[in-house]
């Protein structure tokens, strides 16, 4: 089965399929809303066959769906009807959970995607467990996303925000029992040297995270993840 994987980002969409060809990216932003994203997809896929989709949504999803607008893009995506818009099967996941699928080697891993938000997921024996830590309370009033995403980056400094990262990764792999961290996202090239216990993360791994939802052993342990986000 031939799938389209789709990475949507603050400022931009990419998009690749798994019958082949290099991944090619739309601009995004606020003005961007799901029936847009659509268009912009389908228009650029129009020469790649593929049987399903898969979308990597920046922000929380429940039961296979958004459950919150996103922060960076324009408001219509709770309810937008994914499935009837592209003509094909859809699984939609949050976009950190999908490049932490990608990124998995085993064990207990924690993902840390940095750009213009922070992403995070866990995931445990294949099973994935979208997380929004983004908003827990840092210091100085403020989150661990407030410190880490590309706004408190311009505000920090590029050396106190890589020692933020150090100490943010830190912190959260103690606290989830962690193996490894890994550092993806588009900000994390700037993370140099990597804190230690932390590997960097692929540009390829959304896609292969978004190909591997519709591997079984993956779709059980999405779906494992998707019942326990619903239960109040």
């Amino acid at each position: 089965m031939d799938i389209l994987v789709i990475d949507i980002g603050g400022t931009s969409v990419k998009l690749r399929a798994t019958s082949g060809g290099r991944a090619r990216r739309l601009k995004s932003g606020t003005g961007m809303g799901p029936a847009e994203m659509v268009v912009g997809v389908t228009r650029l896929a129009a020469d790649w066959p593929y049987d399903a989709v898969s979308v990597g949504y920046p922000g929380e999803v429940r039961g296979g769906r958004p459950s919150m607008e996103p922060k960076h893009l324009a408001n219509g995506w709770l309810g937008f009807d994914f499935a009837a818009a592209f003509g094909r099967p859809v699984k939609v996941i949050n976009d950190a959970a999908m490049q932490a699928l990608g990124a998995y080697a085993g064990g207990r891993m924690l993902f840390m995607g940095l750009g213009t938000g922070l992403g995070t997921a866990l995931v445990v024996e294949h099973v994935v467990q979208p997380m929004e830590l983004t908003q827990l309370p840092y210091k100085n009033g403020m989150s661990f996303g407030d410190h880490l995403r590309q706004s408190g980056m311009e505000r920090l400094g590029l050396e106190t925000w890589r020692r933020e990262v150090a100490a943010i990764s830190r912190l959260l792999r103690n606290a989830l029992v962690a193996d490894d961290v890994v550092i993806g996202g588009g900000n994390a090239r700037l993370v140099n040297p990597l804190p230690p216990h932390c590997r960097r993360g692929d540009n390829a791994d959304a896609f292969k995270g978004g190909a591997l939802l519709w591997q079984d052993v993956w779709s059980r342990g999405w779906r494992v993840a998707m019942r326990a986000a619903e239960t109040p």
